[in-house]
């Protein structure tokens, strides 16, 4: 994939809350997973596990536990994304329970989102429900957190990407204050495009 394509892909990408009747081949799911596996983590910790549900009964009840999110009960499947708390305290104290592994497990979770996109799949990610009845509803262990639902399916319905900050309006050059040129979010937004020397040699002008 081209530096193009993947910021192709990172653009397209909307949350789908309506998706069709469509199930999912198991190998779709596969990749899916794939993706996930292959986010950075703390020291390769890996603090994260996930559970497929593709039941109808228990996407019924994982709904409910989600404050009735109707597309958690219509996608096909939803991953419930685990943090290992144990895993992660164990290896790097507090730091590691309350930071690292909601970082390691949310690259994880982009990765799936930027998969499914290519697939041609929709996606959402779900912080919303009710941790307890979750972990109860699904037997996960006391030392695993339930960090997030994503449901997975094809979109009966995509919305528009939603619009963003530019570069400039969130990011500073060395230190919190000194915003950077409009120029230089030029070059980043589109850093896939040739720009002329001219706006180059401006940039270095502004920043020698």
């Amino acid at each position: 994939m081209s530096a193009r394509d993947l910021m192709d892909t990172m653009r397209s990408r909307t949350s789908v809350t309506k998706y069709t009747s469509e199930e999912l081949d198991r190998n779709v799911i596969g990749k899916i997973l794939e993706a996930a596996r292959w986010a950075p983590s703390a020291g390769n910790m890996q603090s994260w596990e996930f559970i497929v549900v593709e039941d109808y009964d228990v996407r019924q009840r994982l709904a409910q536990y989600a404050y009735n999110q109707n597309h958690v009960r219509e996608a096909p499947i939803s991953i419930v994304v685990l943090g290992d708390e144990g895993k992660a305290e164990s290896k790097y104290g507090d730091r590691g329970k309350d930071l690292y592994m909601l970082q390691e497990t949310s690259a994880a979770m982009q990765n799936m989102m930027l998969m499914a996109e290519e697939l041609g799949l929709g996606s959402a990610w779900v912080g919303a429900f009710q941790e307890e009845e979750v972990k109860d509803l699904l037997n996960i262990p006391d030392e695993l957190r339930p960090v997030a639902i994503i449901t997975f399916g094809y979109p009966r319905e995509r919305p528009e990407p939603a619009n963003k900050y530019r570069v400039t309006d969130v990011t500073y050059l060395n230190q919190y204050g000194s915003r950077l040129h409009a120029i230089y979010d030029k070059i980043v937004w589109h850093g896939v495009k040739e720009y002329t020397r001219k706006a180059k040699n401006a940039l270095k002008e502004k920043f020698k």
